[in-house]
């Protein structure tokens, strides 16, 4: 697994790219950075990942970890990947499960 993406948490909602771009630039070449954006809103979720073109440069933006920015003070760790869901969410949250509605009888 790469150690060269972070993730940054606890994100003011006005914190935009080029805010991230500015704070975490300091500390090494940085390949992407996305701030998450909600797909009905298009509004930050609060949350985005950066990406540096090396780990050593990646690990030494973690002491961020805890200080402000846009006046919220950032979550940063290494992100982990998360695992793949195989099916839709619909089946992990209990909808299409049994016989709920539907063809029912009385």
């Amino acid at each position: 697994m790469r150690k060269n993406k972070l993730f940054v948490g606890n994100l003011a909602f006005s914190a935009t790219e080029p805010d991230l771009e500015q704070a975490f630039g300091e500390f090494g070449a940085l390949e992407e950075v996305k701030v998450i954006l909600d797909r009905e809103t298009g509004r930050s979720r609060g949350f985005a990942f950066i990406s540096f073109e090396n780990e050593d440069d990646a690990e030494a933006a973690l002491t961020l970890d805890g200080q402000s920015l846009n006046g919220r003070d950032m979550r940063v760790s290494i992100a982990t990947e998360r695992p793949r869901n195989n099916g839709s969410r619909r089946s992990e949250g209990g909808f299409n499960k049994g016989s709920h509605g539907g063809n029912r009888r009385f």
